[in-house]
């Protein structure tokens, strides 16, 4: 079962995973790099994870700024583990690949952080855009770059805000 959802950032089409429209297994931007054929994902109900429909407003409101869903993320245990470590970066905020790969034991996963990071198939709700280069830079995001600035942006405290293009 999916979802589309109309948001500040595009449409985002929420998928389910096992145990029906209270878990969720991906949020896929329109031009998502990676994305599967939504053929794959069963039936369409606009109605169904009224949660993340209601968490996903609150955030881009500027309300809420952490995510309570029940997730079922398709990955290898590596990813898993990057992508559970994405969770625990706070809103606002951003780490390097290499800040993350330290955290799991070894500085030289940095490439095979950002691999991961990329196949993240929980856009926003499992926050991949607040990783960035080692010298501060946005680099890659499934959902384009503009995307990325613009939840950058809409984490920042309402007097740090820049206007964004997206």
């Amino acid at each position: 079962m999916y979802a589309v959802v109309d948001t500040p950032v595009g449409e985002l089409t929420l998928v389910g995973g096992p145990g029906g429209e209270n878990v969720l297994a991906a949020i896929y931007f329109p031009d998502h790099a990676r994305r599967p054929d939504a053929a794959g994902f069963g039936p369409r109900d606009d109605d169904a994870f009224p949660t993340a429909r209601d968490q996903l407003a609150e955030y881009f409101a500027g309300v809420r700024t952490s995510f309570d869903l029940e997730l079922a993320p398709r990955g290898n245990e590596f990813q898993r583990k990057v992508w559970q470590l994405l969770t625990t970066i706070p809103y606002g905020q951003t780490r390097t690949y290499g800040q993350l790969a330290a955290q799991l034991g070894d500085p030289g996963l940095a490439r095979a952080v950002g691999a991961a990071n990329g196949r993240n198939p929980l856009s926003i709700v499992v926050p991949c855009h607040r990783v960035v280069g080692h010298d501060g830079s946005l680099t890659g995001y499934a959902g384009g770059l503009a995307r990325k600035a613009f939840l950058l942006q809409l984490e920042q405290p309402a007097g740090d805000r820049r206007p964004t293009l997206f």
